[in-house]
């Protein structure tokens, strides 16, 4: 629903604290293996979390007597790691999680889910090898001693016992995840595993580190999400950030990266409403003001929220430039309410594209967000994705070599370019 702005802020509170008092039920009396109060945790990977889509499929069926194998791509290491769950968004009054594994993959092997049996580490529950999960709650695993580089493939493997019930997922990973019949956490391999682009109710990874830099977030749509990106290849343009951060420290510090893109996300409508006079998709999230408390102001550590948003609002919703850069005010006051400081990114052109309707008046609209972004106090910073990508001769359309090929979404060389074009030191 399009709330109004003060219900959408009490919302947006309420679930921060929903939020923050589960992963504190969750991690109390969790065995910390001498860890030392010089460490501190800090979000490494993260992805946006929607309803399983209405339409059908494993994330609207569920999970029964099934393990799901995923594997993520952490930003920055850690001596520790701890893993969260969510259930945000399902049906049934809970979950069961019977067993839980990470790993690192089997690199011996062309499968990229493959595991090496000599790094497998059981995930806990207050101790416990299983756990039951209420609907609409997070929750943390037990903290794992296991020293993760920057940069590390990890495999996260959960087996349901019983049905699940619809999910609480992640839409169009840009990753392969498995899913197969029996526990099988601490099989080597799957095969004949069924396969999906998705993440399910894994929410986000922590590591313990010294001189920890926080995290950044990313609150965005399918560009932050990497849409046409390499499948499996990490060629998203946060994942580009993360490396140049890493590659930069300073003072010896570095912010994790959390990408909390969601495909097809809009700053004020949830994914059921309408879209161009026609019926919503569940799957593209509630809307980013309603996400704002869950994605970007529960995880650990973070300092620094970067918006990359708006283009949806514009053609899916036909929203004015008021309404957009409404929305994109209340991001701000709330995260600034949190001390953490907000960068604002500026709108890519997409004329002639083939994934969404434009027209002058929709350009008009873009152009008017544009000039707020680059001149707002509401931002502490802004990244002009704009300047750089659009083509010089015809500033209505993305330049040809960095376009994927439907004229919105960047290529991998487009998704570097704006990796590229971040101020570091707007994020520090």
């Amino acid at each position: 629903m399009n709330t109004p702005r003060k219900l959408r802020v009490l919302l947006a509170a309420t679930a921060v604290a929903v939020v923050a008092s589960s992963v504190l039920a969750a991690s109390s009396g969790s065995a910390t293996g001498g860890i030392e109060k010089t460490q501190e945790w800090t979000g490494t990977w993260a992805a946006g979390s929607t309803p399983g889509s209405v339409a059908g499929g494993s994330s609207q069926i569920g999970f029964t007597n099934q393990s799901l194998r995923m594997i993520v791509h952490t930003s920055v290491g850690g001596e520790a790691l701890r893993i969260r769950i969510s259930d945000q968004y399902g049906l049934n009054p809970s979950i069961t999680i019977g067993h839980a594994t990470i790993a690192l993959p089997d690199l011996t092997t062309p499968d990229p889910s493959d595991i090496d049996l000599t790094s497998v580490h059981e995930l806990t529950f207050n101790g416990k090898t299983s756990v039951v999960q209420k609907k609409g709650t997070d929750l943390l695993t037990d903290p794992v001693t296991m020293t993760i580089p920057n940069q590390q493939d990890l495999v996260v493997t959960l087996f349901f016992p019983v049905a699940t019930g619809p999910t609480t997922f992640h839409f169009q990973s840009r990753q392969a995840s498995y899913y197969m019949v029996g526990d099988q956490t601490t099989t080597a391999a799957m095969p004949g595993a069924s396969v999906r682009e998705n993440f399910y109710f894994l929410a986000g990874i922590d590591v313990l580190r010294e001189k920890a830099g926080g995290s950044v977030a990313i609150l965005g749509d399918s560009i932050a999400n990497g849409t046409n990106s390499t499948m499996g290849g990490n060629k998203r343009w946060p994942d580009a950030l993360a490396t140049r951060l890493i590659l930069n420290p300073r003072n010896g510090r570095t912010p994790g990266v959390l990408n909390m893109g969601v495909s097809g996300n809009r700053i004020t409508k949830d994914g059921l409403e309408p879209i161009n006079g026609g019926g919503g998709f569940a799957e593209i999230g509630n809307s980013a003001l309603f996400r704002l408390g869950h994605d970007v102001l529960a995880p650990s550590g973070v300092g620094t929220v970067v918006v990359d948003l708006g283009i949806n609002d514009i053609w899916m919703s036909n929203e004015s430039a008021d309404a957009i850069i409404d929305g994109l005010h209340q991001i701000s006051v709330q995260s600034r309410q949190r001390a953490i400081k907000v960068i604002g990114c500026t709108l890519m052109p997409y004329e002639t594209s083939t994934a969404a309707v434009w027209t002058p008046e929709r350009e008009a609209t873009r152009i008017a967000v544009n000039e707020y972004l680059r001149t707002s106090s509401d931002f502490d910073g802004v990244v002009d994705f704009d300047k750089a990508l659009r083509d010089p001769a015809a500033p209505t359309k993305l330049r040809a070599e960095f376009d994927s090929g439907d004229h919105i979404h960047p290529n991998d060389a487009g998704y570097q370019l704006m990796a590229d074009t971040v101020n570091l030191n707007m994020l520090r």
